[in-house]
């Protein structure tokens, strides 16, 4: 091979040489791009399921962030009972674009294991074009099974936390309840929702100083009164008249926490501690008791009650006049709005405003709960209104604060705020502030005792109980006035009355006369026998066990009531 042809191959080598070259580039880019872009594939799916899919569970509304619903401490009574509590539950999902079935098909199927469900709805959660759509929340075991039974791999299952009341209806308005985010909207639920999520509480039941077995008592004879009367609502209270603890409180009609939007609004209203009402004549018993602390009146003296009082254009009158003259004893126990006016005339305005306020009757109700309503009251306060003041006309209040004030009668003549908590055992109770002297109190005890045995509240006697209280009877306002025939009945005591140890409150919203009743509708004929019905059913459960032997001494009050 001549030098000629010899350089001419090896410039065709070199020549191949780097076309090889430049192939192994092309392959080594090509390769180098191949993997860069599975990589960014990998991160892509990896951020899906761990970032994305979070977001797109969002599209639509909030509420599908159950997941991430916050663990809740359970709540107990007194005795450890459990009145709230946490449990694993189930959602179903899907996932559109995995659907390998026929969307309408499954709709049905899906309509047919959850009738509560609207099939347009399951319709469009099948049909969207988000990634991941919430369809039903809350599943049985049951459901869950059946609709893995359908076999469609779009659908899936979210665990949840499930907030669950036990005791359905009972002490609802107590405990509240959550929303479908685990967030606290009423009650001890929304009251403590911080300390029921906090994580170091998570393991610690909040207790309360409910006890179920008297609040189920409450519950059941007020539903029994409502019902007997047709009245359209009812509240009740049994209270610790020395610590100030809340054994049970109710609000009638209920709700069920556990199925909320099922329940009609209106009976989330807590007429407890939210229903303000002209709780009528048991402010007769503030009014006496002011002014024997005052100094303002004896018990024998006497005011003359025998014709209608004038207020303005107004009377004030009886109900059952005496048309007579009548001691402070028989003015409290005949309920005569005549005489009590009288005497609050003699306390005076300024006096009565001062005991109202600090009574607490002038602002929310202390409580550990956020639905809490303001006192309605006069402003001014002028001669008028301390007269209609004096029998519970003209100022409106809850059935708690009336607890809390008759709990001051009969303790000793100490406030103390009441409360939704346990207090323990051999913990020091709250000094509390001084209304009433011991003296004025023990007179409140024999006055309020003598009305429930020779008075307007005999009904409300409970042989051994030795139950004491006032009767009080109010009519509604309403458009135009006064509605006479839609009354506010309250029976407001206490036992036993020899050494009182619970407060009880038993109102009925416009219950109506019956037969029985011959007609009438007042608090004597209604509330005074459902004080009785319910003394009878929390007694024994309280340790109060009824005893004939003994009772109040009312020899010191009967040489002031004529024969």
């Amino acid at each position: 091979m001549n030098e000629a042809a010899l350089r001419s191959l090896r410039i065709q080598l070199a020549g191949h040489r780097q076309q090889a070259l430049e192939r192994s580039r092309q392959r080594l880019v090509i390769g180098a791009l191949v993997f860069a872009a599975a990589t960014v594939v990998i991160g892509l799916r990896l951020m899906d399921l761990a970032v994305l899919k979070a977001i797109d569970r969002s599209a639509g509304r909030a509420d599908i962030f159950a997941t991430l619903r916050p663990p809740r401490a359970d709540i107990i009574d007194r005795n450890g009972e459990v009145l709230a509590t946490t449990l694993k539950v189930q959602a179903l999902a899907v996932r559109p674009h995995r659907v390998i079935g026929d969307k309408e098909a499954l709709a049905r199927k899906i309509v047919e294991v959850l009738p509560h469900l609207d099939l347009d709805f399951v319709r469009r959660q099948l049909n969207s074009s988000a990634k991941f759509r919430y369809i039903s929340r809350r599943l049985t075991p049951e459901q869950v099974s059946r609709i893995n039974a359908i076999g469609e791999p779009g659908l899936e299952f979210q665990d949840e936390a499930e907030r669950v009341y036990p005791n359905g209806v009972l002490a609802s308005h107590v405990l509240g309840y959550t929303n479908i985010d685990g967030k606290g909207m009423a009650g001890i639920e929304r009251s403590f929702d911080t300390r029921l999520t906090e994580e170091s509480q998570l393991n610690k039941p909040l207790q309360l100083s409910i006890d179920v077995r008297v609040q189920h008592a409450l519950e059941y004879e007020l539903n029994a009164a409502m019902e007997k009367f047709s009245a359209i609502g009812a509240a009740g209270i049994i209270l610790d008249v020395h610590t100030g603890e809340l054994l049970a409180m109710a609000s009638l009609p209920a709700f069920d926490p556990n199925a909320v939007s099922r329940t009609p609004s209106e009976t989330w209203f807590n007429r407890a501690t939210q229903g303000i009402y002209e709780l009528g004549s048991t402010f007769k018993a503030f009014t006496t008791a002011m002014a024997l602390e005052e100094g303002i009146v004896t018990l024998g003296k006497k005011y003359d009650v025998s014709a209608p009082l004038a207020i303005g254009r107004f009377r004030i009158r009886d109900t059952h006049p005496e048309n007579r003259s009548m001691t402070v004893p028989e003015i409290f126990m005949h309920s005569s709005n005549i005489g009590t006016a009288q005497i609050a005339l003699d306390v005076g305005p300024e006096t009565q405003q001062a005991y109202m306020r600090r009574l607490g009757f002038l602002e929310p109700v202390h409580i550990e709960l956020k639905e809490s309503a303001q006192p309605m009251y006069p402003n001014p306060w002028g001669k008028a209104s301390t007269m209609t003041i004096s029998y519970g006309h003209g100022i409106a209040v809850t059935s708690l604060h009336l607890a809390t004030g008759y709990a001051t009668l009969v303790n000793g003549g100490v406030w103390r705020p009441a409360t939704l908590m346990k207090i323990a055992p051999g913990t020091e109770r709250s000094t509390g502030e001084r209304i009433f002297s011991e003296e004025t109190s023990k007179i409140m005890r024999q006055l309020m005792r003598l009305v429930v045995v020779q008075g307007t509240g005999k009904q409300a006697n409970a042989p051994g109980y030795r139950i004491g209280g006032k009767t009080g009877t109010a009519e509604k306002p309403g458009v135009g006035g006064y509605q006479r025939k839609a009354l506010i009945t309250t029976f407001a005591g206490a036992f036993p009355m020899d050494d009182p140890r619970y407060v009880v409150i038993a109102t009925l919203d416009e219950p109506k006369g019956i037969k029985e009743t011959y007609g009438f509708a007042t608090a004597g004929w209604n509330a005074a026998p459902a004080m009785k019905a319910i003394v009878q059913r929390v007694g024994p459960i309280l340790g109060v066990e009824p005893n004939v032997n003994k009772d109040v001494d009312l020899s010191p009050l009967q040489r002031y009531i004529a024969g």
